[in-house]
């Protein structure tokens, strides 16, 4: 997952620690020292995510006796290369909480999740997130925190063009942008196809109005007549009209655009929860809908999600598990997700979310989560077809560019990386 903008707020903090990190698991045998490293959620630079896993630790050891669990908390920016570098030691942890899991499956290190949950705590994974956590077939990513996007609008920018609905089709929304741009909006749509995250973008508007990465078999088919249609629209009809901005979508990062929404200056983009808190902490009169499909609903939303996995090496499956099992009580969920603005991975924790008052400006991103597509994180190819994406799709925006060719050579790359998987 792109690491989010977090606001956390002493508030957030306290609400999410003030939950009874409870759970239950089978105690373990013996006397076993877990050594878990995690990634640190909080960007403030505050010790949040520290002392949300060792109040979770202190209080599973003292349910599982013979269990300790030893927790190294690493940066989103060192964690994924100091897992793989303590891997390649020959030192793996027995778990870690980082941002991809199908290299180590592959290469046969993890506990598939049936050797690790018990049926209750494995079934209860919002259905989207176990397909995405599945390696050949089998389950060996846990879905840890998950997000999805919608599309943001802002409402004051909205009324003073006159607009008194939100768009329900692919043309609604290119009136809408036009009516923004006459009404002097600086981004009528704010379009991020710039190397920082145009991988995520991408598949928001391949899931609205083609087919998405891959095909009914998982193979990537990125230049797929419906793909490439879908982008040949945002050319025409987004793009050339100067409807997306001064600045060149493939030019055009994310943070960027997500900064000029906080400043008002965007009438419309797709956002995730995080961004929705920090633009409502300056004043932005956040509106959210589902981004809409060509001719009226779109296939599903982009969802997203990290990761939680047992490696083997230590042999210590049943503690693993027990420790799993107790992670994944709602209570633990929940904390977790309401101190990051996140949202929980779990069919329980979600409900019981969406029925709290205090997170009401959640629900239509819990409703959308449910039926989210996320990103091929189960191919070993995909953080390189990732970074070509990154790299290359912005040559399709561009004058003169060619959205087939473009999409074309993508595939052809991703085809590449997918045969040597």
């Amino acid at each position: 997952m792109q690491r989010p903008f977090i606001g956390l707020t002493a508030a957030t903090a306290a609400l999410g620690m003030a939950a009874v990190l409870t759970g239950c698991g089978a105690t373990g045998s013996g006397d076993v020292t877990l050594h878990l490293v995690a990634a640190d959620y909080d960007v403030s630079g505050g010790q949040t995510s520290k002392v949300y896993w060792e109040q979770l630790t202190t209080a599973f050891e003292a349910e599982h006796p013979g269990i300790k669990v030893e927790v190294q908390i690493e940066s989103w920016n060192d964690v994924d290369r100091k897992v793989a570098e303590m891997v390649e030691a020959g030192n793996a942890p027995d778990v870690a909480q980082i941002g991809a899991y199908a290299d180590y499956a592959a290469d046969g290190r993890l506990y598939a999740a049936d050797q690790l949950l018990s049926v209750p705590v494995q079934s209860n994974f919002l259905v989207p997130l176990t397909d995405a956590g599945e390696y050949k077939g089998t389950q060996y990513g846990l879905p840890f925190a998950a997000s999805t996007r919608l599309l943001f609008y802002n409402k004051e920018l909205f009324a003073e063009a006159g607009i008194t609905g939100t768009p329900e089709t692919w043309d609604e929304l290119a009136e809408d942008a036009r009516a923004l741009k006459d009404s002097g909006v600086r981004y009528p749509f704010a379009l991020p196809l710039g190397p920082e995250e145009a991988q995520a973008e991408t598949l928001m508007w391949l899931l609205s109005g083609g087919t998405g990465y891959t095909d009914a078999v998982d193979k990537y088919a990125i230049d797929s007549q419906a793909n490439i249609s879908a982008f040949e629209w945002l050319r025409d009809e987004l793009v050339k009209p100067g409807l997306t901005g001064p600045v060149a979508p493939g030019e055009l990062n994310r943070k960027d655009a997500f900064a000029a929404f906080t400043r008002g200056e965007v009438g419309m983009l797709n956002g995730h929860p995080s961004l929705m808190q920090a633009a409502e902490k300056e004043g932005v009169d956040v509106g959210k809908v589902e981004l809409p499909g060509r001719e009226g609903e779109a296939k599903g939303s982009m969802g997203v999600a990290d990761w939680i996995m047992g490696f083997k090496e230590n042999g210590h499956r049943k503690e693993i598990g027990a420790f799993f099992d107790y992670v994944f009580s709602d209570a633990n969920v929940l904390a977790f997700a309401r101190q990051n603005d996140l949202l929980p991975p779990t069919v329980t924790a979600s409900e019981a979310m969406e029925k709290d008052p205090e997170h009401a400006d959640l629900r239509e991103f819990l409703h959308a989560l449910p039926t989210s597509v996320l990103p091929p994180v189960g191919k070993t190819s995909w953080a390189a077809v990732s970074e070509t994406i990154k790299k290359k799709i912005g040559k399709a925006m561009e004058p003169g560019g060619s959205v087939a060719a473009t999409l074309s050579e993508i595939d052809g790359d991703a085809a590449e990386a997918e045969a040597a998987e």
